[in-house]
């Protein structure tokens, strides 16, 4: 009899390690289940609270947050390669004028300010070889070079390139677009071709009104750009008539100065509107029905 209790005892005391077993399995399933439910993140309520915390602590407009693309993962803000900073002794905006961190201001190559200035440096250097030739060939009061906004302007009065009332470029007007065409063919940018008349009416058979004369003579000046050497991608003609004047038609001179063609050396910025060579795009079309058809 008590070598069977002697037994019983010793098969017990053989299976407890299924309890430690048990306990360590249940403890790493709730682990996990903990490291689960960590990685998720309500995005309306981080939202909300990032908020509060930033009226709380900055007393400002709350910075923007944006989470990550995916909820989970080992980072749930986006970053970017932090800047280089340096710390300036007593020009702290706090009150007790401590020291603050400055950050860079170096310029950083791959800024679009930055390409911004490189083709600004660009189009002054095109500017200052067409305002060196005009100098020296004394026509700067009729061909007359601007920066604006949509990049560089080389305005060019009629009475260098046409006779009154004609589109035909004389043989002169033929020599100097050929020096602008070696000048413009050097950048890669798209060039618009203005032609702008003043309010004369005018009514031939070639021309029934300023609309024809000033898009005649702005493709015949495109045609020689071209046989210049500008490749025609580039190009574009335009006629605006008379209502795009420059200063008032109420005298001779300012008629004078309206009547002209404008070469305009676009800025990179509008090769979106003004891109050549543009690769179409395909729209798949998805059948939902026999009867239906919906292009996305």
């Amino acid at each position: 009899m008590s070598r069977k209790r002697e037994h019983e005892a010793e098969k017990e005391n053989n299976e407890r390690w299924l309890l430690t077993y048990a306990d360590l399995i249940t403890l790493l399933m709730i682990f996990f289940v903990v490291l689960y439910s960590m990685s998720k993140v309500d995005a309306e309520r981080f939202a909300a609270v990032a908020e509060s915390l930033n009226k709380a602590l900055g007393g400002g407009t709350p910075a923007k947050i944006e989470l990550a693309t995916s909820p989970v993962g080992p980072s749930l803000f986006t970053t970017g390669t932090p800047s280089s900073q340096t710390t300036v002794p007593g020009n702290g905006m706090d009150p007790n004028n401590t020291a603050y961190t400055k950050p860079d201001t170096s310029e950083n190559p791959n800024d679009s300010s930055a390409n911004g200035d490189i083709e600004k440096m660009s189009l002054d250097a095109i500017k200052a070889k067409l305002d060196k030739f005009a100098a020296d060939n004394g026509i700067q009061a009729t061909l007359v070079t601007s920066i604006e906004e949509r990049g560089l302007v080389v305005s060019i009065q009629e009475t260098l390139l046409f006779e009154s009332g004609s589109a035909v470029i004389t043989a002169r007007a033929r020599d100097i677009l050929e020096k602008i065409s070696t000048v413009l063919g050097v950048a890669p940018n798209q060039i618009k071709v203005e032609g702008h008349t003043d309010n004369l009416p005018i009514s031939t058979p070639q021309f029934p009104s300023n609309w024809e004369l000033s898009v005649i003579r702005s493709t015949n000046v495109v045609q020689i750009l071209q046989r210049d050497g500008i490749s025609p991608d580039r190009l574009s003609a335009t006629g605006y008539g008379e209502y795009r004047p420059i200063t008032s038609n109420e005298t001779d001179a300012g008629r004078g100065k309206n009547r002209r063609i404008d070469l305009i050396i676009l800025r990179t910025k509008y090769d979106l509107t003004e891109a050549s060579n543009q690769t179409p795009i395909s729209v798949p079309i998805v059948p939902v029905s026999p009867l239906l058809t919906v292009i996305p």
